[in-house]
């Protein structure tokens, strides 16, 4: 049984599944409220499925790219019960779950997963198809990442970067699909074959965020 755990964005996440697919799952508006909203979703999502944290037997984790603070807390979070429970995370990126669920929906085409940065940046990541990104998330601005994806016919758009600066993108002739945030239930899923396939989850302690760029507190640290 797996226990997901998205924070990545501006939604608090929580879902419960197994191999044979979600259980149960809850999303809420977190913004800048992760701490405040992740236990209390994680222990309803419990309830939902009549569990309890003892039948846990992996963490799956989004590890960002997305923001600052939500990632902190998701991380954490999945730590400290990863550690309670002797129990391995399962890491997988903000992008991969977006991603994910268009090719899930049987779309075929290049896929671009776009998550906000604020501060008028972007994280994004490029697929040919399902699977593994054409490369590593990368930071870009949206006019930047407009004129690189325009070159490749047929992209489609997913995720809360594509969304605010979803203008920009209509500019470039690029069409943006619903998805806007990354899915708990989807996250799952992807832990679940992964984990299927052979893979293993890491130890607590070897949990590492993909951030991209420090945190806000410390840029304008820095400036000042």
């Amino acid at each position: 049984m797996l226990l997901g755990i998205e924070t990545a964005a501006g939604l608090v996440g929580v879902a419960l599944g197994d191999g044979g697919g979600p259980l149960a799952g809850v999303w809420l508006r977190g913004e800048r409220r992760h701490a405040e909203a992740l236990a209390p979703a994680i222990d309803h999502v419990l309830a939902q499925a009549g569990a309890s944290l003892a039948d846990v037997e992996a963490i799956a984790l989004d590890v960002g790219p997305g923001l600052f603070t939500g990632l902190r807390v998701g991380v954490a979070t999945a730590q400290g019960l990863a550690e309670g429970l002797g129990v391995g995370v399962v890491e997988v990126t903000s992008v991969d779950v977006l991603a994910r669920e268009v090719y899930d929906a049987g779309f075929e085409g290049p896929v671009a997963a776009v998550v906000d940065a604020r501060r008028t940046e972007v994280f994004a990541a490029r697929y040919g198809g399902p699977g593994t990104p054409s490369e590593p998330a990368v930071r870009d601005t949206p006019a930047a990442l407009a004129g690189k994806l325009a070159e490749l016919p047929g992209t489609l758009l997913v995720g809360t970067g594509a969304h605010r600066y979803r203008t920009v993108f209509a500019d470039a002739g690029l069409r943006v699909a619903a998805v806007r945030e990354p899915s708990p239930a989807v996250l799952v899923s992807i832990a679940a074959s992964r984990l299927a396939a052979g893979a293993r989850g890491v130890p607590a302690g070897s949990v590492r965020p993909v951030y991209l760029r420090a945190a806000d507190a410390r840029i304008n640290w820095v400036r000042r």
